[in-house]
This record gives C-alpha cells, structure tokens and sequence, in this order.
C-alpha cells in the first residue's frame, strides 16, 4: 500500500485483529506470557490532540482499548519518533507499527545486518533476512551473512517455543 492509502486503510477492526495476532505471537512464538505492546500513532506527535490528525482519536485509540483486556499492557498511541531509543525499549515487548517504514526504519538503523523478518499469524513458521534478496549482488560473494544467520536462528527458536507452548 503506498503511504498515501495507509489513512484510509487503518480500520479500528483491523488494528484489533492484528493486535490480536501479535499478542499470541509474543506468547506462543516468544515465550512471553504477558506481553507488553506499544502501539505507534499514524500522524506526527501521534497526532497532537487532533493537531496534526484524527487518526489517534478515531481509529487507534478505540483499538487500544479493545486490546487492553487481551495483554498485560496495550498502550498508546505514541509518537514513533521517540518510540525505539534504547530506554524506550525497555518497556515494550513489541510495537504495533501503522505503517512499513515506520517500523522498519528504526529497525534497520538499530541492526541492519541482523535484522529479520517473521511473518506471525502463520501455522508454519516463516523467517527471512530483513535486508530483502540483495539479487545486486548475488553470486558476487559481497553478501553479509548475519540477518540470513539470525533468521535461521530465530525460525528454530520459535520452533522450540511453539513446542512448549502447545505443551504447556
């Protein structure tokens, strides 16, 4: 979806549901019994009290509180400027992102090499390097291998996790 679609595509239902599906991918895929989400606005400031949008108001906020029953903490909406220093991380297992960049650019910045990809929601589980397929370079013996690395880790480790948490 181009960035221009992304306000007129953001349903309350839809953020629910997706909440929803990272809350039992924290617990079931991580291990994280009772997960903490912060949750992005759309808008700058996320929003300034309708300053700047009313997105938050409308349409995030709604989903906020229909999600708060369904983890140990749910909240915002947060700016996203200031959602991924380190001491902001620290009281998040997850941030539920509005959009692609806004989630990716900070990633990317913080691990560039050892990010990755999980699709969560699946019945199988899906990891891929989050730098893309690099096919610039491929055969050229330039690219890095630590995000593939990471992700092969990271696809046994919810393996295992998914393992006992059906056990359990």
């Amino acid at each position: 979806t181009a960035l221009r679609n992304v306000p007129r595509e953001l349903t309350t239902e839809k953020l629910i549901a997706i909440g929803k599906l990272l809350i039992d991918a924290l617990r079931q895929d991580f291990g994280i019994s009772h997960p903490r989400i912060a949750v992005a606005g759309l808008n700058p400031h996320a929003g300034e009290d309708g300053r700047f949008g009313d997105e938050e108001r409308k349409i995030i906020v709604p989903a906020i509180s229909a999600l708060q029953g369904e983890a140990q903490s749910v909240t915002g909406p947060f700016p996203a400027d200031s959602l991924f220093h380190a001491e902001a991380r620290t009281v998040y297992d997850a941030v539920l992102c509005m959009y692609h960049d806004q989630a990716l650019i900070p990633l990317k910045t913080i691990d560039f090499y050892g990010g990755i990809n999980i699709t969560i929601g699946l019945p199988f589980v899906r990891t891929s390097p989050d730098h893309g397929t690099a096919f610039d370079i491929a055969g050229t013996g330039a690219a890095n291998p630590a995000s593939m690395i990471a992700a092969i880790e990271m696809a046994a480790r919810i393996a295992d996790n998914r393992a006992r948490y059906v056990r359990a």
